[in-house]
């Protein structure tokens, strides 16, 4: 890639097309083109949510890709970004993008002076045509929905909402910090390290992010769909519901019958029998603070 070493396995395992597209309501063509790019990258975050809730009934997370086709694709389930960009990056390889796996450091709702968190969000590196793009299907509610210019310094419009990659210095490693425009504020998602990952390299910071306490998704539940109107955010059981440019337009908790029904209405999950005692917890615990 043009600023990015690359990273390619030599073999990429194999997807199937036809049903990922199904899964998404994609029909266009099937070539690496910047349009075809942005077309996925929208439609992937309505058709495919963001959600932890495997973690929270102790089943663990999977990362192999057969397993995650199963869940996300074949059972209509969501999952979390080694889950949601592994799968964008072999469906974008097997059109023909030149795709590497990237990491960043969430900055995300950090309070100020906070010391810096471990890098362990994976993020894509799309090459076309000699420029970098960054494409993220994983980010919960505040996910992209149109892949960013990675080396521009300029305010960038997405479907939801407009977004900026500032320089940031950070432990002598030069990253770029990615800054959302939430109702004319600009607050700060995460920082792209230089540098690209084997997919093998994300197998101990997937099973750090399901297992260890200090990870919020293992004492909370975070589940998020954005549509081509509006970003929906369950943070236990506190609905955030927003408009396509960020501006709030409800914000509640909600009960257990409410929890899930939103989800299964909302944001799309096939609801199952044994969530139940799962939501009965999270609606205990309350919005985190």
């Amino acid at each position: 890639m043009s600023k990015i070493d690359n990273v390619f396995s030599s073999t990429v395992p194999a997807v199937d097309l036809d049903a990922y597209f199904a899964r998404i309501g994609f029909s266009g063509p099937r070539e690496p083109t910047l349009a075809v790019l942005r077309a996925i990258t929208q439609k992937h975050p309505d058709a495919i949510p963001f959600e932890n809730l495997d973690v929270l009934m102790g089943r663990g997370v999977s990362i192999d890709p057969a397993v995650i086709d199963a869940k996300l694709i074949a059972a209509g389930r969501g999952g979390y970004c080694y889950e949601q960009n592994g799968l964008l990056k072999r469906v974008l390889t097997a059109v023909g993008f030149k795709v590497e796996g990237l990491m960043a450091r969430v900055l995300w709702m950090a309070p100020v002076g906070a010391p810096p968190r471990p890098r362990s969000h994976m993020v894509l590196g799309v090459d076309i045509d000699g420029e970098t793009w960054l494409a993220d299907a994983g980010f919960g509610g505040c996910v992209l929905t149109a892949p960013l210019r990675l080396f521009s310094h300029e305010v960038q419009d997405s479907p939801n909402g407009q977004f900026r990659i500032i320089d940031a210095g950070q432990d002598g490693v030069a990253e770029r910090q990615v800054q959302a425009n939430l109702s004319g504020n600009w607050a700060p998602l995460y920082q792209v390290a230089q540098g690209g990952w084997a997919d093998v390299d994300y197998e101990q910071v997937n099973f750090f992010t399901y297992t260890h306490p200090s990870s919020h998704f293992t004492f909370s539940m975070t589940v998020g769909r954005t549509t081509p109107t509006a970003r929906f955010a369950l943070k236990n059981n506190r609905l955030t519901h927003r408009d396509q440019t960020g501006a709030l337009v409800e914000q509640r908790d909600l009960s257990v019958d409410e929890l899930e029904m939103t989800l299964r209405d909302v944001i799309g999950l096939p609801v199952e029998p044994d969530w139940r005692p799962v939501l009965e917890k999270v609606v205990a615990w309350g919005t985190p603070t």
